[in-house]
């Protein structure tokens, strides 16, 4: 797959620089490049970042980033189960348990929510810095959902993190998926107040907290112009968000 000009290589980590070490110096280089193009792509071209992750993968399929880089662009395109191998292999060469969390949520995205939960109450759990067992409370929260144990799962993510004011990297997701179970028990009246605290952590826009957050107050957002009337008369009607008490959202 072409690699743009700009892309040269060093913009990778030191750390997996240093694991490219072991290869000859243009294939680490070519390496390289191709994971620089996974991390610019996953977000916005999964796809493209997957082709790149195999190509990574061809060249060198025994550099524990490149197969955690091959996990992660099998995730992002929902290929649970190639991504669940992917890890486990960057976990047997690295012998690291940062991935544990994804490798129970790939258990999740194949229909096992049971072997999630047993990953929770796994040893490795305990050896996951803070932000890894707040993602391994939320994958443990999204199994007891998948299971239809709602209130089980409200109850997983009441913890210390979520009752704390200061904001971290996870505090919004862990706020959202916090009112997405308490909405999905009816339970509307907190809902709405902790999807109105996920909008003041979100400051990147990772959910869509505010959406949530606007529904639940029944305002509707409509066109400034409507063509059709436009056209009719050559005029401009701007219109205001519907009012909840004259007719929002049903």
């Amino acid at each position: 797959m072409p690699i743009p000009e700009d892309v040269t290589g060093d913009e990778i980590d030191k750390d997996v620089r240093q694991e490219l070490q072991s290869l000859p110096k243009t294939l680490a280089e070519d390496v390289a490049k191709n994971l620089v193009m996974v991390a610019r792509l996953i977000d916005e071209d999964p796809e493209g970042a997957y082709g790149y992750s195999k190509v990574a993968l061809r060249l060198a399929s025994r550099v524990a980033a490149v197969r955690e880089a091959a996990g992660f662009a099998a995730y992002a395109n929902q290929k649970y189960a190639e991504a669940l191998a992917e890890f486990r292999a960057a976990r047997r060469m690295s012998g690291g348990v940062e991935l544990w969390p994804l490798m129970a949520d790939c258990e999740r995205g194949l229909g096992r929510p049971e072997k999630a939960l047993d990953m929770a109450g796994a040893s490795e759990v305990h050896k996951l810095d803070k932000a890894g067992q707040v993602e391994m409370r939320l994958v443990t929260a999204g199994a007891r959902r998948d299971m239809g144990q709602l209130d089980a799962a409200i109850v997983t993510l009441q913890s210390p993190e979520l009752a704390s004011n200061a904001v971290q990297p996870w505090t919004a997701r862990l706020r959202y998926a916090y009112a997405d179970a308490l909405a999905a028990a009816g339970r509307q009246g907190e809902a709405r107040e902790w999807f109105a605290k996920a909008v003041e952590a979100d400051k990147d826009g990772s959910t869509d907290a505010s959406d949530r957050l606007a529904e639940l107050d029944g305002v509707e957002f409509v066109d400034a112009f409507d063509e059709s009337e436009g056209e009719s008369d050559g005029s401009r009607d701007e219109q205001a968000p519907v009012d909840p008490e004259e007719g929002g959202k049903e």
